[in-house]
């Protein structure tokens, strides 16, 4: 998937949804978001599953998705992960924590 319609998946997800301009975003609203986005790119959404492990400075979300959508989520050379990647980091960065996101199959 080009990176300019992963750009166009993220202008449809209401961001007010999951970021208040006056309170940083909660571990949990990161895990929704990671869970939103996947969904929009996989054909099998019912089969996207989102967990996630907090430890006291870092959080681990782990994506598992069908063995079919695994390559939309991942995106040419890695593109899609790297996105989905920079945006968990830039949130967790708001909460003062580290957070690392999986994609396992």
């Amino acid at each position: 998937m080009p990176h300019s319609e992963l750009l166009i998946i993220l202008q449809h997800i209401d961001v007010d949804l999951f970021m208040k301009r006056e309170k940083a975003m909660s571990e949990s609203q990161i895990k929704e978001l990671v869970e939103v986005i996947a969904k929009a790119l996989a054909d099998y959404p019912d089969q996207i599953v989102v967990s996630e492990i907090n430890s006291q400075q870092t959080t681990v979300i782990e994506l598992r998705a069908a063995k079919q959508d695994l390559g939309k989520i991942i995106g040419k050379q890695g593109r899609n992960a790297q996105a989905l990647r920079t945006i968990v980091n830039a949130a967790a960065t708001k909460l003062r924590k580290r957070a690392v996101l999986e994609i396992l199959d």
